[in-house]
C-alpha cells in the first residue's frame, strides 16, 4: 500500500488528465469527436414537439417525456451504482417519495411548482440522508437488504394512506404551475412538461460529465474500487458516499415529481422494489458508470417494450433474451459497445 505522503504529493500537481482516469470513470464522457452528433441529437430533441405536432402524433410526445423522466431516474441510480459502487435495491423509494410529495400538495390545492420542487427536494433529501446514514454503515449484501427493507416499508406506508388513495393510488386534476411575472408555465401542457424534463435531464448529464474527472469524482471512484485503501489514505469515505447517496435520492425524487405531472396519477407501486430493478436494468443495459448509460438504457428498454408489445403479449419473454445478449456480449452496456466499435483503443481498454 502506498504511503499517504506519496498520495498527497501526486495531488499537489493538480487533477489528473482524463486519459489517466480509470476506464469506467471516463468512458462515455463528451469528447470533441462526438460534439457534432450531440448537437444534431439536441436539435432533434428540441424540435420533437413541433415535428410530432405537424405529423399529428401527440401520443409519442407523451412517450418521449416518459423516456426522458426514466432517464433522469436511471441517471440518478447510475451515480450510486456506477460511480460509488453501491448496489441499491431501494432507489425507487426516492422516485415514489418525490411523486407523492408533489401529488399530495396538488390534491390539497397547492399548485405552485416552486412549492412542489421545494417539498420534493426536502422530503427526498431528508429520507436519503436518514436511509443513507443507516445503510452505509454496512456493505455488500447487507447494504442491498437494508435499502430494500426501507423501500418496502415506504411502499406499505403508501398503501396505508387511505386519505390519499391507499392501494388504489392518488389521482390529481391539476399540474405544477410555475409563474414568471405575467407568464404562467403549466406542466399540464405536454410540450411544457417535455421541455422541463429535458432541461432537468440535460443538467443532470452535464453535471455527471463534470463530476467524473473532478477531484470528488476521482475520490468516489477510488473508494468504490477499494474503500479500505481510500480510507487509509485519508479520504472521508462515509461522508463521500452519503453525499452521493443524498444527491442521487434528490434527483430521483425530481424524476418522480415529473412523472406524476405526466401521468396525473401516482400509486404505491412506484415505490416497489421491482421498480428499482427496472432502473437497475436500464443502467446495466446502457452502461454502468457512463454519462449516457441512464439515457441510452431507458430509451432502449422502453422502445424495446413498446415495439415488442405491438406484436406479442409475451413481450417480457423476448425482452429478457435481448437483455441476456447485452449482458453476455456487451458487458459495458450499449455505450461501451458503441465506444468499442468506434475506437480500437476502447476495445483494448
Amino acid at each position: 500500500m502506498a504511503p499517504p505522503i506519496e498520495s498527497r504529493s501526486s495531488e499537489a500537481t493538480g487533477p489528473a488528465p482524463v486519459d489517466d482516469l480509470p476506464m469506467v470513470a471516463r468512458q462515455g464522457r463528451i469528447d470533441t469527436a462526438s460534439r457534432a452528433a450531440l448537437l444534431i441529437l439536441a436539435a432533434a430533441a428540441l424540435g420533437l414537439p413541433f415535428i410530432l405536432q405537424a405529423l399529428g402524433s401527440s401520443y409519442y410526445l407523451s412517450f418521449a417525456s416518459r423516456i426522458v423522466i426514466y432517464a433522469i431516474a436511471a441517471t440518478s441510480l447510475n451515480l450510486v451504482l456506477g460511480y460509488a459502487g453501491l448496489v441499491s435495491f431501494g432507489h425507487a423509494a426516492f422516485v415514489g417519495l418525490g411523486a407523492y410529495a408533489t401529488g399530495i400538495l396538488i390534491s390539497e390545492g397547492v399548485v405552485g411548482g416552486g412549492w412542489h420542487l421545494l417539498a420534493t427536494v426536502a422530503v427526498t433529501g431528508l429520507a436519503a440522508a436518514v436511509i443513507g446514514a443507516i445503510s452505509l454503515r454496512t456493505r455488500g449484501v447487507y447494504f442491498i437488504m437494508i435499502t430494500l427493507a426501507f423501500a418496502q416499508m415506504l411502499y406499505y406506508l403508501a398503501n396505508s394512506m387511505k386519505g390519499y388513495g391507499g392501494d388504489e393510488g392518488l389521482n390529481i386534476r391539476a399540474r405544477s404551475l410555475f409563474g414568471f411575472g405575467a407568464i404562467a408555465y403549466d406542466l399540464k401542457n405536454p410540450s411544457a412538461l417535455y421541455y422541463t424534463a429535458l432541461a432537468a435531464l440535460g443538467a443532470s448529464l452535464l453535471a455527471l460529465d463534470r463530476f467524473g474527472p473532478s477531484r470528488m469524482g476521482r475520490a468516489v471512484v477510488a473508494l468504490r474500487d477499494d474503500d479500505v485503501r481510500a480510507e487509509a489514505l485519508g479520504f472521508p469515505t462515509f461522508r463521500l458516499k452519503l453525499v452521493v447517496f443524498v444527491v442521487a435520492g434528490v434527483l430521483g425524487g425530481i424524476a418522480g415529481a415529473l412523472s406524476v405531472n405526466l401521468q396525473g396519477y401516482v400509486s404505491p407501486n412506484v415505490l416497489h422494489w421491482t421498480q428499482s430493478g427496472t432502473l437497475m436494468v436500464m443502467v446495466i443495459l446502457g452502461g454502468v458508470a457512463t454519462v449516457w448509460g441512464g439515457l441510452i438504457g431507458a430509451a432502449a428498454l422502453l422502445l424495446l417494450q413498446e415495439m415488442l408489445s405491438a406484436y406479442t403479449d409475451h413481450w417480457e419473454f423476448w425482452t429478457g433474451w435481448v437483455l441476456l445478449a447485452v449482458v453476455l456480449f456487451a458487458r459495458r452496456g450499449l455505450v461501451g459497445l458503441a465506444a468499442g466499435l468506434r475506437s480500437p483503443r476502447a476495445r483494448t481498454g
